[in-house]
């Protein structure tokens, strides 16, 4: 038998829609946060790939015109295969001084790009204000015989 409360509103049912409704609130961030997040990890991942395979390229070529061919040939690949557009290259040795790459030296490739978050629309710069940097640096010894053959 129910017992009669006057004060009392009849919530039968509610229950789903609080559900519901909570459920959205929440889940919409959620999926979001994930997109962006592999967003992020995709344009890492092409990064480290772009220096390390570049930087492998330049110390196995067998001269300075060879390097060149292949280091443009790599990043060329991995920037269509991670779909990164904006790519910036910086190339060292060391010990410093001297040309690079060259003979005996470490050369060491940077890589940097920028993430645009998804659906960030390019009004007043929005895209480029909420864009996250990326860098990575890979290094790789060179023969001391490089750019004798």
């Amino acid at each position: 038998m129910r017992r009669w409360r006057p004060w009392a509103k009849d919530e039968e049912g509610s229950a789903a829609l609080e559900f519901i409704a909570a459920g959205v609130l929440l889940l919409v961030p959620l999926v979001y946060l994930v997109i962006a997040l592999g967003a992020v990890q995709e344009q890492t991942l092409g990064a480290e790939a772009a220096a390390r395979h570049t930087a492998r390229a330049i110390s196995q070529a067998a001269d300075q015109g060879a390097a060149n061919a292949r280091a443009e040939a790599v990043l060329a690949s991995v920037r269509d295969e991670y779909g990164m557009s904006d790519v910036d290259v910086a190339l060292s040795c060391v010990p410093a001084g001297g040309a690079c790459p060259r003979a005996g030296a470490t050369v060491v490739v940077t890589v940097s790009t920028r993430v645009t978050l998804p659906f960030m629309p390019p009004v007043a710069g929005l895209d480029q204000l909420t864009a996250i940097p990326i860098e990575a640096s890979a290094a790789q010894k060179t023969s001391r015989l490089w750019g004798a053959g």
